[in-house]
């Protein structure tokens, strides 16, 4: 993603993390190491398709690192770079008000995201 075609901070941010399931993808790397199946069981209402799709998407945009071993089968797996650590504040602030507007119409939280240590 080249920034020079932004001119708006939050416009550039919602592209980097505005997919279908990206912030969960990045929520779920927080302090962890996945591979695919890992990252589909957590997220099961993402289909391989758009799971791998937005995978892909946040590996151009430097948010997560895909590492490839050359084993048969391939092993690969998942991990956020050092930018897609620094999103970490945001997606807690997204996860706490989520929880609070839940909370304040009566809704449980009830979700494979909990708030990570």
């Amino acid at each position: 993603m080249e920034c020079a075609g932004y001119n708006c901070p939050v416009d550039a941010t919602l592209d980097m993390i505005g997919g279908k399931y990206k912030a969960l993808i990045l929520w779920h790397l927080i302090g962890h190491t996945l591979r695919f199946g890992e990252l589909k069981k957590l997220i099961p209402q993402a289909t391989p398709k758009m799971m791998t799709q937005q995978l892909r998407e946040l590996e151009e945009n430097n948010l997560i690192i895909r590492t490839v071993y050359p084993v048969v089968p391939p092993k690969v797996e998942y991990s956020l770079s050092e930018l897609g650590t620094s999103i970490r504040p945001i997606l807690e602030a997204m996860y706490k008000w989520g929880a609070d507007y839940l909370n304040q119409n009566g809704i449980v939280v009830n979700c494979s995201m909990k708030c990570p240590d």
